[in-house]
Formats: structure tokens, sequence, C-alpha cells
């Protein structure tokens, strides 16, 4: 066993079962129902702050878990939630970064739904320390870890977070394994998970699983994933929930999340389960456990998702989180500025537009930045012009990324230009043939038939502070031709420029950098400088200015220009995909 097993089992007492756990359940036939969610994003209330719109939520949620209590026996329900919760709405950024002094809401929600665990997950790890670790502690006031097994500290290898906890439900001894996504390194910058690094789930879990099974000598075994689902052949450091599905032996369940797609699967005497994202699901497992002579001699094993509707929000629950909700409701409805025409991000996709210009603008604001790096980061949001409420920002921009600008070369910078138009677009020869990456298929997020692309939208960048065009007829390595930097000097390959990025794109998000021949192992030593998070940048921009105005965040001198060529060909191919797209 090493170092990392040994202290597996340091874990806090408070999480550990009385002696009860300790003897083994008496004969009998035993029911257990897990419910488990994962990726709200901070849908917490029911309600949108603008419009009073109905939502899911987890009111919603708990009103369908008090049902399965009543109908399975509350004693008899395990639930799990697996990450991504503190990020992605105005609640939790507000009880994350503005009200600071109150308790946390996060973990009264969990307390008030009876959650028996929740894993970590990697927009959990984005808040940063300040945050994370105010809620574990606040989250250890009920009784209700954080897990992350493989979140190892750098000073004594102990994990950084409880690895599991045990639990009695249904009359059996449960262990809960939770474990961190394994690619948090190749998203965040390493100031907001210092002094700790994330080990592979896949080649750890079953040592752990081995190692609790041994210790505990649980009568049923959770391991619980912030992972995406994946293929299940190893590829993905990011998707490990099918590769431990395949291959643990010892577990019951697996609990993937992350990637936001709703699914079950059973297989021999294993479950995985995966709800989706913002409550849209609640995933359902039944194991079914015969006990003879002291010792568990069967299992079966049924799986389910139960839709989530939206108007069956717990009303109890919204009563009693009334005051919160009207807290968050009045920050963000401050007005911040004013907005002189429409913002629509799916423009994003066809050439220049008023939303990526002001992102771009905003990057291209730092005094060190020279050229500005830049993606679409909500696929078909819309703002309207008028007043701008705080509410406004967080649709402009959802994500609490931090600006870089990190160095590197104007050969880089082309190359990571054909890299990203490469995920974005075809080579084409007639205005028929599909110039965005696009096909048909069913969304596995929402079982709805369509047309989507091929890759992810919010890996779509462009550039500004330079001219340049992008030729549809080119194959990927010639497409990309720039003419000059923004003001008209020239752009020069061997030259260093200033290149503004978030902080996920700099730690090697989205794999472009890699792509394109930059080792984001060793960042740190491209960073130039480090700016707030983009979404302050935004609202100290409107603090300023008081406006967006096309005319202003268009600007040629300062952002430049690009578009796709020959406009003959491209500009029709474009329109007809985005009529299948958006169904127009």
């Amino acid at each position: 066993m090493n170092r990392h097993s040994c202290f597996f089992f340091v874990i806090v007492s408070a999480l550990m079962l009385s002696a009860a756990c300790d003897r083994g359940p008496r004969d009998g036939d035993y029911t257990l129902t897990l419910l488990s969610t994962n990726d709200m994003h901070g849908h917490w209330f029911d309600s949108t702050y603008v419009g009073g719109h109905t939502r899911r939520s987890l009111f919603a949620v708990n009103h369908y878990v008090d049902s399965v209590r009543k109908a399975d026996g509350a004693e008899n329900v395990l639930l799990v939630e697996v990450g991504d919760c503190l990020q992605g709405d105005n609640a939790a950024y507000y009880y994350n970064y503005v009200d600071t002094l109150s308790p946390h809401l996060f973990p009264r929600l969990m307390d008030y739904m009876g959650y028996d665990a929740i894993v970590w997950g990697n927009h959990d790890v984005e808040t940063g320390h300040k945050v994370y670790d105010r809620v574990q502690k606040e989250l250890m006031d009920y009784g209700i870890p954080f897990l992350a097994a493989n979140a190892i500290r750098n000073d004594n290898g102990k994990p950084y977070f409880p690895p599991y906890k045990i639990v009695k439900k249904a009359g059996l001894k449960l262990a809960v394994l939770g474990y961190q996504n394994a690619n948090i390194a190749g998203w965040l910058a390493q100031e907001v998970w210092s002094g700790m690094h994330f080990e592979p789930i896949a080649a750890r879990v079953q040592q752990d699983v081995d190692a609790l099974r041994a210790r505990e000598k649980p009568d049923v075994v959770v391991v619980a994933v912030h992972s995406g689902t994946g293929e299940g052949d190893g590829s993905s450091l990011e998707s490990e929930g099918r590769d431990i599905f395949h291959k643990v032996r010892g577990v019951d369940f697996v609990l993937c999340s992350h990637d936001h797609r709703p699914m079950t699967e059973v297989r021999d005497s294993i479950a995985l389960l995966n709800s989706g994202s913002h409550g849209r699901f609640l995933a359902q497992g039944k194991l079914h456990v015969k006990v003879e002579g002291g010792k568990v001699v069967s299992k079966s094993l049924e799986t389910g998702l139960i839709p989530v509707k939206a108007e069956k929000a717990d009303t109890a629950m919204r009563a009693h989180f009334r005051r919160e909700f009207e807290a968050v409701r009045a920050f963000t409805l401050q007005e911040v500025g004013i907005l002189n025409a429409d913002l629509r991000t799916r423009e994003a996709y066809t050439g220049m537009c008023d939303y990526m210009n002001l992102i771009h603008t905003l990057c291209l604001s730092r005094e060190s930045a020279q050229i500005s790096i830049a993606a679409p980061l909500t696929y078909n949001g819309h703002i309207r012009s008028g007043i701008l409420v705080f509410n406004d920002l967080f649709t402009i921009y959802p994500f609490e990324n931090q600006l870089y600008v990190v160095k590197m070369t104007g050969e880089e910078v082309a190359r990571y230009l054909e890299v990203s138009y490469d995920k974005w677009i075809n080579t084409i020869s007639t205005p028929a043939d599909h110039v965005l990456k696009i096909h048909a298929r069913e969304d596995s997020r929402n079982q709805q038939a369509g047309w989507s692309f091929e890759n992810w939208a919010y890996n779509f960048d462009s550039a500004a502070g330079i001219c340049y065009t992008v030729d549809v007829t080119r194959p990927f390595g010639s497409r990309v031709k720039i003419a000059s930097m923004a003001d008209g000097s020239p752009f020069e390959p061997a030259r260093e420029y200033h290149v503004a990025m978030t902080s996920y794109r700099a730690s090697g998000g989205g794999g472009l950098l890699q792509e394109a021949g930059v080792d984001t192992d060793d960042i740190d030593a491209r960073v130039h400088s480090r700016y707030p998070e983009i979404r302050n940048i935004l609202y100290d921009y409107l603090m300023e200015n008081g406006s967006i105005d096309p005319e202003v965040i268009g600007n040629p001198a300062v952002i430049g220009h690009w578009a796709f060529v020959p406009e003959e060909l491209a500009r029709p191919a474009l329109e007809r995909d985005m009529a299948l797209l958006f169904q127009r």
C-alpha cells in the first residue's frame, strides 16, 4: 500500500458511523434507493430573477426526492450530489463573492434536502480557495462532506478533502467514495487549486475500493466521480466514467457527471448513473439485497431517470428560502448601464459581431494586450438593447474566468487560429456544402433531434487586434491569412506578441494551445500579466463608459477585422447551416 492509500483512511471522525455500523445486517431482503444529481450549476431557485420565469431547480428536485422518500421510506434512500454546484448562476455568485458574511446558502440547501455526500466538481474548484474552503467548513457543520479522494495535498500526501463517507441506509452499511476530475490542471490556473494535485481516477479507484472494503467491510459501495461518461477506452482523462464502470470490481454504483449527458446503464452487478445537468432529471438506482447468515448472498439492480418538471417546485422549500432569493434578486437587478444594440451570441459563428466585438474590446482594454483570442461562451444567448442590469452580465459572460495575457509568437498565433477554425469549419467547394462542422443527431443531453456542431462552440476562438481572412476553400493549415495588425502595422511571424485570453484557455482548456504547439504545463513562463475576472472587467467598463455602443466596440483601429472568404461562396453556405442549427 503506497502512502496515498495509507492516508486514504485518515478521515474526520464525524464522518463515521457509530458502533451500530460494525455489525452486519440481519437476515432478510433489503432495498436501497439511490438518488443522484449533478451539474446543477447554481440552479438553486425555481424562478429567474428577471421576468419571474419558472425553471428547473433544487426546489423541483426536492419535490421528487421527498416523493421517493415517502414511497420507499426515508431511511432507505441515499442522496448524492456529484459536483459543479457552486458556479453558473446569480445565486452562487452572490454567496461566493458578494455576501461573504452570511452563512453560505449552498450548505443550508444541502442540509434542508438531506444530502448524504457531495463530490467536489471542477467548477467548484474554479471559485477559488476562499470560497470552497469556506463552503466545505460549513458543509461539515451539517455532516455533509465534499469528497475528493484523488485531490492530494502536496505537503503531506493526504487527500485535501475527505475521500469517502460511511452511512447506514436500508439496514445496510454504505460507503460513498468521491473523486474530482483529474484534468483540473488542464483547465484552471494553479492559484485556484494551489497546494494540491489531482491523480487519474481509473488508475487508483480499484486500490481504494479494495482497501476500503478490507477496512470498513461495507455492504454497498458507491463510487461518485465528477468525470464525464466517456467511451470506456481510456482515451480521455476528462471522462473516466465508463473506464471505471467497465473495470472496477466490488462496486455497486458508479455515478458520473461533468458532460451533462443523462443516462443509466447496468452491467452484471454494477450500475452507471448520470443525471445530466441543471436538474432536468433525477437519476435513480434501486439495489435489492438478500442477506443470509449475516452475509449478502445476492444483489439485483434497477436504474432509471426521473424527469423533473419545473413547476413541481417544493412550495415549503421556496418559502423557507424566500429571503435569500429576494437578496439575490435585488443585487442582480441593479442597473449597470445602457446597451445600444441587441447582442446575439450565435452571430459569432458566421463572422464578426457585436457580441464578440465587446468581448475582444474588453480583452484589449488591458494596456499590455496586443491581440485578443476569445470564443462565444453562451451558445444562443440574446441580450436586448436598453437598460442593462447586473443579471445581463451573466448572459454576456457566464463564467468566472480571469483574463491572462500570454506571450506568443506571430507564428504561434497563426497556427492557433488554424487549429480553432479547423474545429469550426469544413473545406467547401459549393454553397450547398456544409461550411460549419455540423451534423444531424439526437442531442444526448436533451434527447432532441436536430442539427448540432460536431465540436464545442466554446472552442471556436476568433482573434482581434489583427486583420485576417479565413478561406473556406482551403484545407487545414492554409486557411488563415493574417494581413496586418489592427493599426495597419506589419504582423510578423517571428515577433513575440502579448495575447489576451481566458485563464481557462491559458491553462490548456479546450486543448487549442497544445494543438498549436504551446506547452501549457509551463504556462507561467509565458504569462505576462494577470487581470481580474472578465465579468468584472465588463462591469468596470460600464461604470466608466455608461453604455455599450456598437461603433465603439467595433472600432477597426482597435479590434481589426476578420471574415470568411470568398464571401460569395461562404455567405450562402453559412446562412443555410445556421438555418439548420437554429431551425429558422
